[in-house]
């Protein structure tokens, strides 16, 4: 068998620091070996082979080793890759939520970053996932400002590409005094993310534990997207948000199907207003194809299925100022959960995403609600 050997960059891919340690030690050890006129085959961590899940891309990373030097070397394999969408929040605070044709007073405005994508990206990236954005934003300030962000956040955004055909989306949110939210968002850039995008990305996807999609990108790139992650054996979700109905070829590349209870009607064309309607949407979804249903009901928690029956978490009493990107928080939070501690039970990661989303609805704002792991 093929043997291979990575550089130090290779310990920042785990959880555990004392496995980065230790590959830290081994890549010490092999780094004199490297400069010999005769190089030893290149060795790879059994550790890290699980990582990889498959020698297709073991070799596949192993070929960009060997093509840039030890000290230029810049790691591909990303643990987690969100391939989706990036917006400015514009966001009013009101006293309650307009009727059609009146025009109230705020009590506050403030602007943020969000967009799914986006949010879920950097709800893995601050939770401690290795992450990487797959995007396309407008060349102008909103932009910009988005591509520093993901810096500030340590995620990779080699494939988040710049356009001058259109603006950078943007959404316009008004929430009330309950915490309750109406959006409006305008595509822009996102509406131009396209298939021979996302399989520009191979070098980050091609090493991806989980791969996350939403549908505020065309639905066509999604597809491409979560077939790519089937293929390199990532684990893929897809948050099918804003909702519409998919195709048999979208559910037959996903692994994870979450959605609220709106987008879950969509979907079924059934009326999912408490527990017992959303289990039966949530049978019905799984009847589709995923092997694996999320159903997020807010303040009445999560429903979801792996198999044999639909389970229950309840939702956690907090005093609720701001909903926004709860949800996206959770779907980065389950994400983080599958991609960097694999010996949780599917149980255990939707109870601790479902706290999480819980903690960011105390705080107003999306991103800027997001928690930073210590």
């Amino acid at each position: 068998m093929e043997t291979w050997l990575l550089n130090e960059a290779t310990a920042f891919c785990y959880a555990d620091p004392e496995a980065a340690k230790e590959e830290i030690k081994a890549a010490g050890e092999c780094r004199a070996r490297e400069r010999s006129p005769n190089p030893p085959k290149l060795r790879l961590s059994c550790a890290w082979s699980q990582l990889l899940s498959g020698i297709d891309r073991a070799k596949h990373e192993a070929k960009h080793y060997l093509t840039s030097s030890s000290k230029d070397f810049k790691l591909s394999i990303q643990r987690l890759v969100v391939v989706g969408s990036c917006m400015v929040d514009l966001v009013s605070y009101v006293p309650r939520l307009p009727k059609p044709g009146e025009t109230i007073h705020g009590t506050q405005f403030i602007k943020g970053f969000g967009g799914k994508g986006a949010n879920q990206c950097v709800m893995a990236a601050r939770l401690g996932a290795k992450t990487a954005m797959v995007a396309k934003l407008g060349n102008d300030t909103f932009g910009h400002s988005t591509v520093q962000n993901f810096h500030d956040n340590n995620i990779d955004c080699d494939y988040v590409t710049l356009t001058s055909e259109v603006s950078s989306g943007v959404a316009a949110i008004t929430v009330n005094e309950q915490g309750e939210n109406s959006i409006v968002i305008v595509s822009g850039a996102n509406s131009l993310l396209s298939p021979a995008d996302v399989e520009h990305a191979t070098d980050v996807i091609c090493g991806a534990k989980v791969l996350i999609c939403q549908l505020e990108v065309p639905m066509e790139t999604s597809l491409v997207a979560l077939q790519m992650g089937r293929q390199y054996k990532a684990t893929t979700i897809l948050n099918a948000a804003p909702g519409k109905v998919l195709l048999q070829e979208v559910y037959d590349s996903v692994d994870i199907l979450c959605v609220n209870e709106t987008e879950a009607e969509i979907l079924t064309g059934m009326v999912v207003l408490g527990l017992e309607q959303g289990r039966v949407a949530v049978e019905a979804m799984r009847a589709k194809g995923p092997p694996r249903v999320v159903l997020t009901m807010g303040e009445q928690g999560v429903l979801y299925s792996d198999g044999a029956s639909v389970k229950h978490v309840p939702a956690m009493k907090v005093d609720v100022v701001d909903t926004t990107g709860a949800g996206d928080a959770f779907v980065g939070a389950m994400a983080f959960y599958l991609a960097c501690h694999p010996h949780l039970s599917f149980d255990e990661v939707i109870k601790r995403s479902a706290v999480i989303a819980s903690t960011t609805v105390t705080a107003k704002g999306t991103q800027s609600s997001y928690c930073v792991s210590k």
